[in-house]
């Protein structure tokens, strides 16, 4: 099916709701969407069967994952035994993804304090980290993270000269965090496009790296140009998901149903 509209779980359950992956239930009963991208927490390692329990029981798919970020964290900080740490996090994330039924994976390649400061290691960590998931079936896609020393459309662009068939998840509040959106739509950068099989579609209301202003908005409480962004969607025939990760509880981590409902039909509305 395709342009499926996905809603990330961690829209949905963060630390104000204790981060309880029960109540995907009501998720699941509230929300209009096609589905669900996980997102893995750190805190929920050895956890793993009693979340596969909870989610198989659902009536619902969870096509994409999120790898948990720290595997991402761990490569960038590099120090003593992170970046085995980090593999085998990334399998267990794998091991998670695969028994759920997910397809593809979202990884975030560098990330924390750390960033991007040595990204030739973290593109070096990539063919391992492809070849721990190509082991499990999984298309493996990494996200244009924000940066502390470059920008994630340079990142990209790097891995996928140095790796054709590298895979991408492109997210649209990364991209306008360091004002990248226009390279998106770029002729320079047309030949991208193929390899960017997953879109994250959220707004952002900062200037640029505005690093006070990273909440991740809904559709249409920022100032991103979401009707040219899927125009040119179509123009390339794109025919991957779209995910919302719009955080949508508050300081007492009292779900929004309705917010993430009307911004799946705006989505639908941009894709008629």
């Amino acid at each position: 099916m395709a342009n499926r509209i996905l809603c990330s779980t961690g829209a949905v359950i963060g630390r104000p709701n204790g981060r309880d992956f029960r109540l995907l239930k009501d998720c699941v009963r509230e929300l209009k969407c096609d589905g669900f991208e996980f997102m893995m927490y750190e805190s929920w390692y050895g956890r793993e069967a009693e979340i596969l329990e909870l989610l198989k029981s659902l009536p619902t798919e969870f096509p994409t994952f999120h790898v948990e970020k720290s595997v991402g964290n761990l490569i960038s900080r590099n120090e003593g035994d992170d970046a085995e740490q980090a593999f085998e996090y990334f399998k267990t994330n794998c091991l998670l993804a695969s028994a759920l039924g997910s397809d593809k994976l979202v990884l975030h390649l560098w990330g924390g304090l750390a960033s991007d400061r040595d990204i030739d290691f973290n593109f070096a960590c990539y063919d391992r980290l492809r070849d721990i998931s190509d082991g499990f079936g999984l298309e493996l896609t990494v996200e244009n993270v924000v940066c502390n020393c470059k920008d994630p459309m340079s990142h990209l662009l790097t891995l996928a000269k140095m790796k054709s068939d590298a895979r991408f998840t492109f997210d649209t509040k990364m991209a306008a965090f360091h004002s990248q959106l226009d390279e998106l739509y770029s002729e320079e950068n047309r030949w991208l496009i193929p390899q960017i099989r997953h879109m994250h579609i959220n707004d952002y209301s900062g200037g640029h790296m505005d690093w006070s202003n990273l909440k991740t908005l809904h559709v249409g409480d920022g100032h991103i140009d979401f009707g040219t962004l899927f125009a040119f969607l179509r123009s390339v025939g794109y025919d991957g998901d779209f995910t919302v990760e719009a955080t949508s509880f508050g300081s007492d981590g009292v779900i929004d149903f309705d917010a993430l409902n009307r911004t799946f039909e705006r989505i639908r509305e941009y894709l008629k």
